[in-house]
């Protein structure tokens, strides 16, 4: 989906009652709210431009079970999204269903925020995307329900890869340097081979991941980082390579203009969000005039020899605490998530929410690559204080260090460390 996931953000002090409501383990696991009169449902503005038919079979199957009920949907932008949620939380006005962000679920989970559901009450729960269940699950308890995924994967230009020989995707790690050489040399050392934003903690972290590291390790119920382990430096100097070799841009950038820079030409390769290649491409980006029809998406490889791990984004739905109908959300959320969504959501690009359908998309050409790169992933560290981990840019600090060579990979990733020990166990 052309949209960036929003950051978990912090809400200590959004209101103290949550709290005490999500101490309880009454939620729509058990029939309160079953014979509900009405049903409000938040959902971003994806759904609303994008696939509204589908919310609508939702809601049909719902009144059918539930004869005179009403149903109110409120569509809201990703970037206000959250306030507003916040605010409404706090009353005790809140939604039944609620669309999420998959990284902004933790940060709720901690407080209180959203009711405890039983996974086996919702189709294909035994089979979720790995990265997606994680997003919905703490302290052994699930707390929502994948909606839809969304992940990473290569692409560059056919016709500067062509022009120095190489006509086909890389398979291999050593095949996709040896094809960026030719390239870097044959563009210039002011070309970005691959343009690769040093701020970007998801592709980074995919490299520690494939190394065998990880941003943080649990024991006995407390969280460590792990980013100064050998592990996780062989695979953060591995992305350090990367930035020194072949971007040759400003090292202090994120990801957030990477289309933009692609569709201007100055660039051979992104790995990027699926969407992003195609949107360079678009007539309204493609500075070049070439790029139509001479990009292409291929499944990253990664130095370990097997698929590089890529961060699996996507939405969640979950049903706040202080419903009143979170019986029939729960039976609305099925609906919407269950088989015949997730074919629909499918056909709209979509990466679906379970390894059964996923694995369907594998046997067709056009969905193969995203979804070959999704069935290997990697998802946040689910501790209490993740969300002040992100807030504080630990991460993109830590990267920006070493791509600006401020520091060394095994000083900046000792700071980094340091820095998660202090909050990630913090609620």
């Amino acid at each position: 989906m052309k949209r960036k996931l929003i950051a978990a953000i912090g809400i200590a002090g959004m209101m103290v009652s949550i709290a005490a409501c999500g101490d309880s383990d009454s939620g729509s696991s058990d029939n309160s709210g079953a014979d509900a009169k009405e049903l409000t449902v938040w959902l971003t503005v994806d759904a609303q431009n994008n696939w509204p038919e589908l919310v609508k079979a939702a809601d049909a199957a719902i009144v059918k079970k539930h004869p005179g009920i009403k149903i109110k949907h409120e569509y809201y932008g990703w970037p206000d999204k959250n306030a507003k949620l916040d605010a409404v939380l706090a009353t005790d006005k809140a939604p039944d269903v609620v669309e999420m962000g998959n990284t902004e679920m933790l940060s709720y989970m901690v407080k209180g925020a959203f009711a405890p559901v039983d996974p086996a009450k919702f189709d294909s729960s035994d089979a979720w995307l790995d990265g997606l269940k994680a997003s919905v699950t703490y302290d052994g308890k699930t707390y929502g329900v994948p909606y839809y995924a969304g992940g990473r994967v290569a692409n560059w230009r056919k016709d500067l890869f062509a022009s120095v020989g190489v006509k086909s995707t890389p398979k291999t790690y050593d095949e996709l340097t040896a094809a960026l050489d030719k390239v870097q040399k044959k563009e210039g050392d002011k070309f970005n081979a691959w343009y690769q934003p040093t701020r970007d903690w998801y592709a980074a972290m995919s490299f520690v991941y494939d190394a065998g590291g990880s941003i943080a390790v649990e024991s006995g119920g407390q969280w460590k980082a792990n980013l100064s382990s050998p592990e996780s430096v062989k695979g953060l100097k591995a992305f350090q390579n990367v930035v020194d070799t072949y971007m040759h841009g400003d090292k202090t950038k994120d990801e957030s203009d990477r289309y933009i820079v692609y569709g201007q030409g100055k660039s051979g390769m992104i790995f990027a969000p699926a969407w992003e290649g195609a949107t360079a491409a678009a007539k309204e980006n493609d500075k070049t005039g070439k790029l139509e029809g001479n990009v292409e998406n291929f499944v990253m490889p990664g130095p370990s020899g097997k698929n590089l791990p890529v961060f699996l984004g996507g939405s969640d739905l979950a049903v706040p605490v202080k419903s009143d109908a979170q019986a029939v959300a729960a039976e609305w959320i099925n609906a919407f998530t269950g088989s015949s969504g997730q074919k629909g959501l499918m056909a709209k690009g979509n990466l679906p929410n379970n390894k059964t359908d996923l694995a369907t998309l594998k046997n067709d050409p056009a969905t193969a690559v995203p979804a070959t790169a999704a069935e290997s992933n990697w998802f946040v560290p689910m501790a209490p204080g993740w969300g002040q981990v992100e807030k504080a840019q630990v991460l993109q600090t830590m990267l920006q260090s070493i791509g600006t060579g401020k520091k060394s990979v095994e000083d900046a990733a000792k700071d980094a460390d340091a820095a998660i020990d202090k909050v990630i166990n913090t609620k």
